[in-house]
């Protein structure tokens, strides 16, 4: 798929668990996992909204567009 999930790397640069962005976020560790690993077919934006919020970051931080090729 060419969206690349970046999620995992912005929560280490800001040393946040997984267990406590999920909780932060109001998700489960199930479903951040499911977004981390990039198989989620979705996301709201209200949850979109949380993680930056709670990584003081922004949607291109963490979502990335690659071309197939470059995969």
């Amino acid at each position: 798929m060419p969206i690349v999930v970046n999620l995992d790397v912005i929560m280490a640069k800001r040393k946040i668990s997984s267990g406590e962005l999920a909780e932060k976020i109001g998700i489960s560790q199930a479903n951040l996992s499911i977004l981390k690993t990039g198989k989620a077919k979705a996301i709201r934006f209200s949850t979109m909204e949380a993680i930056c919020k709670s990584l003081d970051c922004q949607p291109g931080d963490i979502l990335e567009y690659q071309e197939p090729d470059e995969v």
